[in-house]
């Protein structure tokens, strides 16, 4: 069993002694997701740390989404509900690139692939994606490799 899901049972059982409702929901969550990715596709397989990451990220990615959706519509007692959770998610991911340390991974991509103009845009994001994996949410990337290839 990888240490996350290891890390994230134990923190279950911590939540749940501590009857900390938010976090207990949260993990209880996450775990499920993890199972339910475990089990699909043709046979039952262990998840490794960076794929219960990308699962995390997607969890955390919904989090936000509904949370923008709830307070559009009104519901700003939901949307809170969704960030806390988010928040619990993040704590478990690593830490997001910065602007800069993104701008820069973008530069070297493009110098590595010898890419220009917006249609390489293909060829940077191949060898930029396995660079940023997890500390930076794909639209993100995507819109900073569109902007330093269009000038």
């Amino acid at each position: 069993m990888s240490s996350l899901k290891d890390t994230l049972k134990a923190d279950l059982t911590t939540a749940m002694k501590a009857r900390d409702e938010i976090r207990t929901r949260t993990i209880r969550m996450a775990l499920a997701a993890v199972s339910t990715e475990e089990v699909a596709g043709k046979a039952a397989r262990q998840l490794s740390d960076d794929e219960i990451v990308k699962v995390l990220t997607r969890e955390a990615k919904k989090r936000r989404e509904a949370s923008e959706a709830f307070a559009g519509a009104g519901r700003a007692e939901q949307a809170r509900a969704e960030l806390d959770e988010q928040a619990v998610l993040e704590e478990y991911l690593p830490a997001q690139l910065s602007d800069e340390e993104l701008d820069a991974l973008v530069q070297e991509a493009i110098t590595e692939s010898g890419a220009e103009g917006p249609k390489a845009m293909g060829q940077v994001m191949k060898v930029l994606n396995p660079k940023v994996a997890g500390r930076a949410e794909g639209g993100r990337v995507a819109q900073a490799v569109r902007a330093r290839l269009a000038g």
